[in-house]
């Protein structure tokens, strides 16, 4: 096997999303032009399966009131990847991160989750990102 660098990872991920991975509350709001849309808790849990770590929520507010809350992960002190960050428009802000315990299933994101890591570990085990239409 071929180690994967964090370029690898990053592109296997970004390329396998889809509106078919996208969490049920974004998907009015998700569109090609801005693929990481409710992408995160999927993206958290799949990078957390490659790598370990630590899962860090925050909450996400417009306007002072709360909306969404956001999931990332990190890795040590001062070491947080946020591949969904994009995602905000300025109206948008992420608050604080803080750490939350993995869950033991991804519950109401277990397809999309499934989903997800199917395609991304298809692509790093062809080392070759999946290219396909985003809207699939």
């Amino acid at each position: 096997m071929t180690p994967w660098t964090l370029i690898d990872i990053e592109r296997a991920i970004r390329s396998s999303w889809g509106v078919d991975t996208c969490a049920p509350e974004d998907l009015g709001r998700w569109h090609p032009g801005n693929p990481a849309r409710g992408q995160c808790g999927v993206v958290a849990l799949v990078l957390n399966d490659l790598l370990g770590g630590e899962l860090m929520m925050g909450e996400v507010h417009v306007d002072g009131v709360r909306t969404d809350l956001h999931w990332w992960n990190r890795f040590a002190p001062g070491v947080e990847i946020d591949l969904t960050r994009e995602q905000f428009d300025a109206s948008e802000e992420v608050g604080p991160g803080r750490p939350v315990a993995r869950p033991a299933r991804p519950g109401r994101l277990q397809a999309e989750y499934e989903l997800l890591r199917g395609r991304v570990l298809a692509a790093l085990t062809a080392g070759v990102p999946v290219r396909r239409p985003l809207g699939v």
